[in-house]
């Protein structure tokens, strides 16, 4: 943990949303926090959550299967996986998350959608977008943003929810914006184009341009060392 304790820097993450979202004159439930766990202990995630955090999110699957097995007495806890998707580990997160932010191809969404428990509620998906079209990074292109949208929203047992993007660091507010206001617009024209989907999901916005993200419009910020402390890096399996 950092010199702070984690109580104290949850307040001062939710303290740093909530004037973000004032400056941009937007409602102050209109983004949420999303503590990003990775790499920190089940008792870690215990705590926030006994000081009202209820919104995780997870890169690492078989870390995140052995927290949420920790934690299943958190029944209202909500679950986000975060990190890259493979078609082997699919199974295992359309069972445990409620959340899923990181697809970026129709394989992945139809092997997600088959294997939804029929007994849970659909399980809400973001497209990763590669905002900033970066060979180093995942997600779809923006140019094939629309096609791929339509077939996902179409499958069963999932719910289109909205966009996700890593957009490439900037160093000016201005830099930070101009990346996030092109996933804002592409989200604008998945809305008209497909008005039977709850497309209502901006999962943008980090450390170091959360506030550049509230300004266009994100609605879940995910803040990972901010309120955890720096991360650790042990991971023999993901």
């Amino acid at each position: 943990m950092t010199d702070i304790a984690l109580p104290e820097s949850l307040a001062q993450a939710r303290e740093r949303l909530s004037n973000a979202l004032k400056k941009a004159e937007r409602p102050l439930d209109s983004a949420t926090l999303l503590a990003v766990s990775k790499t920190k202990p089940a008792s870690m995630i215990r705590q926030a959550w006994q000081h009202g955090q209820r919104e995780f999110g997870e890169n690492y699957l078989q870390e995140a299967l052995e927290k949420q097995a920790e934690l299943a007495d958190l029944d209202d806890i909500v679950w986000h996986f975060i990190g890259p998707l493979q078609s082997n580990k699919t199974r295992a997160v359309a069972e445990s998350f409620a959340w899923v932010h990181s697809v970026d191809r129709l394989k992945i969404a139809k092997r997600l959608s088959e294997q939804r428990p029929e007994h849970l509620p659909p399980l809400n998906i973001c497209l990763q977008v590669n905002i900033s079209r970066e060979a180093s990074k995942s997600g779809v292109m923006p140019d094939e943003v629309m096609a791929l949208a339509k077939e996902v929203a179409a499958l069963p047992r999932l719910c289109l929810r909205g966009l996700m993007a890593i957009p490439a660091p900037a160093n000016s507010l201005a830099e930070q914006r101009a990346p996030l206001a092109a996933l804002r617009q592409l989200l604008e024209t998945l809305q008209a184009a497909l008005p039977d989907a709850p497309l209502d999901t901006l999962s943008m916005g980090m450390s170091d341009d959360l506030e550049a993200a509230v300004l266009e419009d994100a609605t879940l910020v995910r803040l990972g060392t901010a309120i955890f402390g720096a991360r650790t890096t042990q991971h023999a399996t993901q």
